[in-house]
């Protein structure tokens, strides 16, 4: 799915025009993108987490010519599935027994 899709999806179901879903999508990714780059981490329940990973520096080699090359360290993105997102891409199995086992239990 592209940004225009989720846009186009925006639009329709919210009754917006196309312009005004553009700048509400723009403006999450615009909070998202400045919150990682204060290094706060942004939760979307049940959706997932973005946060910050800092990854060492480190040892590569230059797959032209074999040679060693120091890799710096920096910062990355990184984002964490919710349970409910990992449960709605596996189909609803990851861990349904037990949610209903536990229904069960409750009644």
């Amino acid at each position: 799915m592209t940004k225009a899709e989720i846009v186009d999806s925006v639009a329709s179901e919210s009754e917006l025009s196309k312009r005004q879903a553009t700048e509400i999508v723009d403006l999450i990714i615009e909070e998202i993108t400045s919150a990682l780059q204060k290094g706060d981490e942004v939760a979307l329940t049940p959706f997932g987490r973005f946060k910050v990973r800092a990854r060492k520096a480190r040892e590569g080699r230059n797959p032209k010519t074999g040679a060693k090359i120091k890799i710096p360290a920096r910062k990355v993105p990184a984002f964490v599935a919710g349970k409910a997102l990992k449960d709605a891409v596996a189909g609803g199995r990851g861990g349904s027994k037990k949610t209903a086992a536990k229904k069960k239990r409750r009644r």
